[in-house]
Parts: C-alpha cells; structure tokens; sequence
C-alpha cells in the first residue's frame, strides 16, 4: 500500500521501505541528519498510514469507558488522551489517541499494524450499545509537523498552536470524513517528544498541505524525515512501539505507562489487570550503553543471570552512543543500576534509565 503523499517522497528521492504492508520513506538524506533537525529545528513526517476510527452515537462515551483503562468521558471536546486497548487478560492489545469531537462523537488512532484488527475488536464489543463505529483510514491523511520551531512554521502558514493534547479545526477545502465538514484536524500531539502538531485531513488536501509545510520548514534550517529518524526520536523519548515493545504480552503497569489506567468502572481487564499489579513483573525501562548498538531480542544481565530483555535499539543522535529499550527485573531497575547488555555473545556495559533517555 502507498500514501497518498507517496509520488511527493519519490520526487525527494526517498529511501523506501516496506512497514505493515506500507511503501513508507525511511529517510531522504540520513536518518541522524533528519533526526538532528527535528531536536534543533523543525521536520515533517508522513504518518498516513495510521489508523482513523470514527465513534459516534448516544452510548459513545459509555462504550469507550468500558473498551479503555482510561476514563475517556472525562474528555472535553478539543481533548484528545493516550490510552492503550486491554483484552481480557489485562494486557495491551495497541495504544492509541483518543479524541473527543463532541457530546456523542469521538475519534482514535490505531497502529499501521493493527488498524483492522482494532476495527474487528471495537466492532465485536458494542453489541449493547447504541453507536455506530466507522473506519475512516482509506479517506485520511496525517501529517506530523514536529520540532522546536514548528509553532513559528504554524504561524507562517496562518494555523495557531492548540495546546499539548488539544485539537482544534481549521477551515479546508474538503469535506472532512471524521468531522463531516469542511475542516481539517490540528492536534497537539506528535511521537518524536519534541512539541508539534498532527494535521489530520481529507486526502484530496494532503499534497498541497505537504508542499506547504516542505517549503516553511526548508527556509528553518528543517528536513523531511522518515521512519527511521521516527523510531530514533521515540526511542529516545521511551515511547513504546506496538509490536516491538508490547504485543498482548504486558500490561500498563510493566509498560511504565500506568497513569493510563484512571478508570474507576468496568473496562475490559480490569479484573485481571488488578490481579496483575499485585504480582511481581518486569518493568519498562531504558539503557544507556558504554559501546556497542543494542537491537530487539538481546539479553539483559547482572550477577552473572539474565535480568531482562531489550526491546528495541538504536544509537542515539543527540548521546551520540547506544541506547535500549526493554523489560527488566524490578529487583534492578533503578536509575543509573549499571547491567550488561549482551550483543552478538559479548556483553556491554551499560547503566539504567527511565524511558526517557534524553531528557
């Protein structure tokens, strides 16, 4: 599958790769260039291939507070939060943005990788409630603008900031699937750490938009960026990846995200989820790392046993050394506990940190 924008990356001579069945660019220059831009300028990413799924309808808010840990109906219209889908067992299915359009009306976005899986499990548990649940992906485009100087590019294009996890509308010139007006969506949110926003729009206006935005953030000393300077930024950051760093096989607690879980009614898992929290589990945690590149899968070690595991690696732009995300023995987690990290039947040293690496 291709975006939209695909034709726009080719024109940029873009390095192609393949991402849950997407033709996406994962970089244009290098990944540390792009990456680096974001840190101290300005960039652009496409992340059209994310999910959008519609919810509207009397029992809305009632059937999204059973389907999250999160008490989305505390949402004001114009507050979007990040919650995670849980099954029965209390563990993540995917994580997401949920967004509050109106009293009856809400939006979220899955993963590239689990958008019709998400659908299917939505679909599944409303039977009882009155709602009607669209999935909009094949008309909506997104495009992330993130850096410390995306709110002057904003300006320069006539847009205002929103607000950390607020959205608000801006007149377009194409009817909007999930607004069903003439609108597009700016959200205040972005997975590079950096402060940004999310344009969400019809796909007729993506181009133009993109064109828009290539040639402000050029003149900022900004690029273009692919989805290998996006898993760099996260992963400094320690925002989990779907697939990577949860896959049905952790709950909010272990994943170090547990300010999700704020719902005092009867979500999918609780039971479970409040059985799991009295156990004794592995945490999510970060590593900074003396030499050598960490990747998925390698062990993490201490007093001579295995401890943990990492989840994902890179070398990190701003450190400038490796750095690892991943599960470890609670027993050893705290900051700055120095372990070995084991790649390629050497062991590395390397100390803990919290998810986010580069502060």
């Amino acid at each position: 599958m291709r975006t939209v924008l695909y034709d726009e990356h080719a024109k940029l001579n873009a390095k192609f790769t393949e991402f849950n069945g997407w033709d996406m660019p994962l970089y244009y220059r290098s990944i540390i260039e792009e990456h680096m831009a974001v840190r101290r300028h300005v960039g652009i990413f496409d992340v059209s291939h994310m999910g959008d799924i519609t919810v509207k309808g009397k029992d809305a808010s009632a059937f999204l507070d059973h389907m999250f840990p999160t008490k989305v109906s505390n949402l004001k219209s114009g507050e979007c939060v990040y919650t995670a889908f849980l099954n029965e067992d209390g563990l993540m299915i995917d994580d997401t943005i949920v967004y509050r359009m109106g009293e009856d009306s809400y939006f979220f976005v899955p993963n590239a990788g689990t958008t019709e899986k998400i659908y299917r499990w939505v679909t599944d548990h409303s039977k009882g409630y009155d709602v009607r649940i669209e999935n909009v992906s094949n008309k909506i485009s997104s495009i992330a603008l993130q850096g410390p100087e995306s709110e002057d590019v904003l300006k320069e294009l006539g847009f205002t900031y929103p607000g950390y996890f607020k959205f608000q509308y801006d007149n377009g010139k194409y009817m909007n699937p999930i607004t069903g007006k003439d609108q597009i969506i700016i959200s205040g949110t972005g997975y590079t750490g950096e402060k940004g926003v999310e344009f969400i729009i019809p796909n007729e206006f993506a181009v133009e938009l993109w064109k828009k935005l290539l040639e402000a953030i050029s003149r900022r000393n900004g690029l273009p960026a692919g989805l290998g300077a996006r898993d760099t930024l996260r992963m400094e950051k320690g925002m989990l990846l779907s697939g990577h760093d949860f896959n049905e096989d952790r709950d909010p607690y272990e994943a170090s995200v547990s300010f999700i879980v704020n719902n005092d009614g009867d979500f999918i898992g609780k039971k479970k989820l409040d059985e799991r929290r009295k156990s004794d589990h592995e945490i999510f945690r970060g590593f900074i790392l003396s030499d050598g590149i960490p990747r998925n899968g390698n062990l993490i070690k201490a007093d001579g046993k295995r401890i943990g595991t990492v989840t994902s690696g890179t070398i990190s732009p701003v450190l400038n050394k490796g750095i690892a995300l991943g599960y470890i023995d609670k027993a050893y987690s705290k900051e700055n506990t120095e372990v070995m990290i084991e790649i390629r039947s050497v062991d590395h040293r390397a100390v803990v940190s919290r998810p986010k690496i580069v502060k």
